[in-house]
């Protein structure tokens, strides 16, 4: 790598720290002060959990942990969000800045090609979109549970119990439980119903509590009562319901947060694991498990559409580019978005999320060419 291509990888990825840090700043300024009252309280309730004078000191001290706590694992998720509109910005501003120090023009007099200056910009924006990739399938899977946590909720390394709504395997057994504890993979207050292939009930379960063990639901206190003629039989003791519902299918239905978090393998043994999804649900997946690629790529294309804008042989000015870019580069980072998040009627989901990226292809390549014939 030649000291021109350190040079402007060195400056777009300065820009790009910059730009990250200044949003997550703002983001996490804008929640604090609009919910204060709620992190307050939760200070105080840890304060006193712990036994300790709720001084103002104090207090404010514990404020700014749970702050701290809560969206350190939110802001590697938003590091994903929002990486391809500041990638944008980025470079924005790095060309700005060596085209008002005439550094572009200085390139060309040495007979170098514009290309030399987009040619470090993407190699860095590859690298970054590949720091996304692991973030995404490695880090945000790990801290799936801090990232579903509500604000009452930091501080704390795992979910609160929850109640579970009604919920169907694969097997058509509805599950109910009046409460979830996700990290120790269990279910109390169980509740049943085994339907038969009518969606009638033919039975009905009911335990105290009942833990994921060995593929299956271990019951205490279990009973079934099987539907007859003349309505429920007399309870039978049971010990195991054989059930495709575990407990990240549990936590992704209670936590749509959950979901968003899981990586493609995990999406894929999900899928592969569940018999009989419905329909929508399985399309659901299906976004989540293939989705994350077009939105690296639509990024990655949204940059190279947006880079002849602002490079050019001669001084130009950057607001008047910035307003012809922002439209066409903010609405390449989005489609990527919107096609991995909404379903297309009539074309299955792993395709669907790739029709924004084919429709962008040609459009950066046509900006490439543009940008050769500058040079």
């Amino acid at each position: 790598m030649s000291i021109l291509d350190r040079y402007v990888a060195r400056q777009f990825l300065t820009n790009v720290v910059i730009l990250l840090a200044l949003l997550s700043a703002f983001v996490v300024a804008i929640d604090a002060s609009l919910n204060v009252d709620e992190f307050l309280s939760a200070a105080r309730d840890l304060a006193a959990s712990r036994q300790e004078d709720a001084s103002f000191v104090r207090t404010t001290l514990l404020t700014i942990m749970l702050v701290v706590d809560l969206w350190w694992p939110r802001l590697l998720q938003l590091f994903n969000f929002m990486l391809g509109l500041v990638m944008v910005g980025a470079m924005g501003f790095t060309l700005a800045q060596m085209s008002r120090h005439r550094e572009l023009v200085a390139i060309l007099a040495s007979g170098q090609s514009l290309f030399r200056v987009a040619r470090p910009i993407m190699v860095v924006a590859v690298g970054l979109t590949l720091v996304q990739a692991v973030n995404g399938e490695l880090v945000l899977p790990r801290i799936a549970p801090l990232l579903a946590r509500e604000r009452n909720d930091a501080a704390t390394r795992s979910l609160a119990p929850t109640r579970i709504p009604l919920a169907r395997d694969g097997q058509g057994q509805v599950f109910y439980a009046e409460e979830f504890d996700a990290i120790e993979q269990e279910l109390r207050g169980v509740r049943v119903w085994v339907l038969d292939e009518s969606s009638r009930p033919t039975a009905r379960i009911t335990a105290d509590d009942a833990t994921w063990r060995e593929g299956a639901w271990q019951l205490r206190g279990g009973q079934v009562r099987r539907s007859g003629p003349e309505g429920l039989g007399d309870p039978e003791p049971i010990s195991r319901i054989e059930s495709d519902l575990d407990p990240t299918q549990l936590m992704m239905l209670r936590y749509r947060g959950f979901s968003r978090s899981m990586s493609f393998a995990q999406a894929g043994r999900l899928l592969g694991s569940l018999n009989q999804l419905d329909d929508r649900q399985a399309r659901r997946l299906e976004r989540i498990k293939w989705g994350r690629v077009p939105v690296m790529l639509a990024n990655l294309l949204a940059l190279a559409i947006a880079i002849p804008f602002f490079l050019a042989r001669e001084p130009r000015p950057m607001l008047t580019q910035t307003l012809k870019a922002a439209p066409l580069s903010m609405g390449a980072v989005m489609a990527g978005v919107i096609g991995s998040a909404v379903g297309i009627p009539g074309v299955s989901p792993g395709l669907g999320v790739f029709l924004p990226v084919l429709v962008l292809t040609p459009m950066a390549i046509g900006q490439m060419v543009r940008l050769g014939h500058q040079t």
